[in-house]
């Protein structure tokens, strides 16, 4: 991103220049459905018309006039864009350096999932789907799905672990509330990774009518692709937020966390071509990376094909899926996006992991210097500021990709 006279903004909107894709060179995908050797649609026979229709037309649509009018209204109107570009004075002190946090929480439902679901929604309706399922780990993947399910009157149904739903129990009735229908997955460590099969099940019986909404930047192409490009709106707004506030368009470093990886995709997704923007993504390692009770895929895993895709994942010597773990029910799955698996490979992007404590503690300390209760998730970007060394000048952004809330019985436990 080049600093401009406007400082980044598409005069026309408040929000900016959404919709228009920058050049992302080798980041990209490519029309096989790759990020290098990572990605495709590894998929069952009887799911290849429904992914071969939406290949087929996602692009037409989402760059079409109509679907881009309505996206940026509802993304300013209801979802309450652009969310604030906010420096943390307190916590620069405390690390001295220069840190500034994306506030995804501020959304309307409380992370960054709602971009997404704003856009594959209107994907949705204008293939003519009425029937709508997601999977979620958190929940906010599934309030999300939920909510704009209840503004454009569609069905929803959504897949959730029964350990997922027993300790995101808050978001479980935000769903019902909504207006959908959680259906417990109650085969494995019953959290999102079995959430995910329960609804990629129900799509293959029910192939007509049902367009499966996708939480993140995983599963066959296109999913990966459609989801990064609804959450690069994060990083289109840091460039103009940043230039009104330092002059300058670029940070030096952006955190995001990982776990299938679309609020880290997003926040980097401008910034792909910049390599003067260091890329870190911060893994949860839940009780340690050689403790067994982990969720840090790219740490501890291998490449292998989970739900559609190839990438990294957790497996064991015969190549079965392990469980993942950690205290972030929306970090807990075995596998990562395949440009993640990419962004690894070839240096782009620097992965690192935080253990349960690590993000605990870390969100304690934004708590008290900042008075924001951050999400789980998003704690553990922030226990990346401790794993780093900056200079007093750098310019740091880390992705807030949702509020504490939810997580909140969590938080009471270890107090």
């Amino acid at each position: 991103m080049d600093k401009t006279n406007n400082k980044g903004r598409n005069p026309k909107s408040p929000i900016g220049d959404l919709g228009v894709t920058p050049p992302l060179g080798g980041w990209g995908v490519n029309s096989l459905g790759y990020y290098g050797e990572f990605g495709g649609a590894f998929i069952p026979e009887m799911l290849q018309p429904n992914v071969d229709a939406l290949r087929a037309c996602y692009r037409e649509i989402i760059d079409s006039p109509e679907f881009k009018q309505e996206f940026i209204n509802l993304l300013k109107n209801y979802v309450g864009r652009p969310s604030p570009l906010y420096f943390a004075k307190r916590l620069s002190g405390h690390y001295n350096t220069k840190i500034f946090l994306k506030r995804e929480d501020l959304n309307h439902t409380g992370s960054h999932k709602v971009n997404n679901t704003i856009g594959q929604i209107l994907l949705a309706k204008m293939m003519g789907k009425n029937r709508i399922i997601a999977e979620t780990g958190a929940g906010q993947h599934g309030v999300a799905t939920a909510t704009v399910c209840a503004l454009m009157n569609l069905e929803c149904i959504v897949y959730m672990g029964s350990t997922d739903m027993e300790r995101q129990l808050p978001n479980v009735k935000r769903m019902e509330m909504l207006g959908a229908k959680v259906i417990p997955a109650e085969s494995g460590n019953k959290t999102l990774k079995d959430a995910t099969n329960e609804a990629l099940r129900d799509w293959i019986n029910n192939p007509e009518d049902t367009y499966y909404l996708i939480g993140s930047v995983v599963g066959p192409h296109p999913y990966p692709d459609i989801v990064a490009k609804f959450q690069s709106i994060i990083s289109e707004e840091m460039g103009w937020q940043l230039d009104e506030q330092i002059g300058r368009t670029s940070p030096d470093y952006i955190l995001a966390c990982v776990g299938g990886g679309s609020n880290a995709a997003g926040a980097f997704y401008h910034y792909l071509e910049n390599k003067t923007v260091k890329l870190i993504g911060v893994e949860a390692s839940g009780l340690g990376t050689l403790s067994g009770e982990t969720a840090a895929s790219i740490a501890c895993g291998e490449v292998g094909f989970i739900h559609g895709s190839k990438t990294l994942l957790m497996q064991d010597g015969d190549g079965q899926i392990t469980e993942p773990y950690s205290i972030s029910a929306g970090l807990d799955y075995p596998g990562i996006g395949p440009i993640h698996s990419h962004l690894f490979e070839t240096g782009r992007a620097t992965y690192i992991d935080a253990t349960d404590k690590e993000a605990l503690d870390a969100a304690f300390l934004l708590t008290r210097l900042e008075g924001i209760i951050p999400a789980l998730e998003s704690a553990h970007a922030l226990a990346g500021l401790e794993k780093m060394k900056f200079n007093p000048d750098d310019v740091v952004v880390v992705n807030l990709s949702g509020r504490g809330d939810k997580d909140m019985e969590a938080y009471i436990k270890n107090l």
